[in-house]
């Protein structure tokens, strides 16, 4: 088995690792990582449905997605995350997350297996799990909530369900802690429980060595990072079918949006409210159908135009959060 003990905490670039390492080794894989600030969203989930867009942007927090299903999660540098990849595997959640119990148990923290996919201290949840199989080998990866910033974690994924309506997998939100907070060391840092966590892996594992990645292994993870994982298209564009409805107070009276997104690309929109209008409506709306459901692709679209001509009194930027 090679050990990977991956100090890199670039979001894009780590998903990537994961199908690269996936995808280019025949051994056997351990590996532990952290990411810096970043919301993790499940392969089958609407981005959009899982995150406060608002918040996340102000925070410079990125949103990616991963080759697993599952719920979002959050990740910051206090959120260690560990990773097993293995051939012709049959393991199942517990086998993989015993490692993790084992380690905490030896340290006087009485964690357990609970419900599908979770670890929890005295019921509450402190790791979440997935698992994926692609050609013959299983990738299982966890998050393990050591002392990551809960107000961060609440903030970011924090979304208005009245705004989504889709069949995508939701997330479930469930009373969550950190590890640290149940630790009879209190001096214990994530570092400091990462190499206990590694060391117990070798331990147990006679064949395992480590592994450090080469010139070759970093600049095809990075090709993998810019073609696909630090994309729009691959973290937003893959959402699956879903409408979005918004209505706000504006500046030009009350004014209700209601979009269709299909493959990212807006397929319906209907705009309504109390506003008055020098134009017809609907050449606002066909303005907007086909255009990718994207910030920056949406602003383009309403500043070739004059949107007082539609809705008069309201600015262009009134009405992209609106969109957004």
């Amino acid at each position: 088995m090679y050990l990977i003990d991956n100090p890199l905490t670039e979001p894009y670039f780590n998903l990537a690792t994961e199908e690269y390492l996936l995808d280019n080794f025949d051994e056997n894989i351990f590996m532990l990582w952290r990411n810096e600030p970043s919301v993790i969203v499940g392969k089958f989930q609407n981005s959009l449905a899982e995150i406060n867009l608002d918040y996340v942007k102000e925070k410079g927090i990125k949103v990616v997605r991963r080759q697993t299903g599952g719920g979002a999660v959050f990740h910051d540098l206090g959120n260690l995350n560990f990773t097993f990849i293995e051939s012709n595997s049959q393991g199942d959640f517990r086998s993989f997350t015993k490692p993790i119990l084992e380690v905490l148990q030896n340290m006087g923290v009485d964690a357990r297996f609970e419900g599908r996919n979770d670890l929890a201290i005295n019921g509450l949840k402190f790791s979440g799990n997935a698992q994926c199989v692609h050609k013959g080998r299983m990738l299982h990866h966890g998050t393990l909530l050591f002392d990551a910033l809960m107000t961060d974690m609440t903030q970011a994924l924090n979304v208005n369900p009245l705004k989504f309506q889709d069949k995508a997998v939701k997330s479930i939100r469930k009373r969550v802690t950190n590890i640290s907070e149940h630790l009879p060391d209190k001096s214990m840092t994530v570092t400091d429980f990462a190499h206990r966590v590694m060391e117990h892996v070798r331990a147990t594992h006679p064949d395992a060595c480590d592994y450090h990645f080469s010139e070759q292994d970093l600049a095809q993870i990075q090709q993998l990072t810019d073609n696909k994982y630090s994309k729009w298209e691959w973290n937003f564009g893959q959402s699956p079918r879903y409408t979005f409805h918004k209505m706000a107070k504006t500046s030009a009276g009350l004014v209700e949006v209601f979009l269709v997104i299909e493959h990212s690309q807006i397929t319906e929109c209907h705009v309504f409210g109390d506003f008055f209008s020098k134009t017809d409506i609907a050449g606002l709306e066909q303005l907007l159908m086909g255009s990718q459901h994207r910030e920056e692709i949406l602003r383009e679209r309403l500043n070739s135009i004059s949107i007082n001509d539609y809705i008069s009194g309201i600015t262009a930027e009134e009405f992209l959060e609106l969109l957004c």
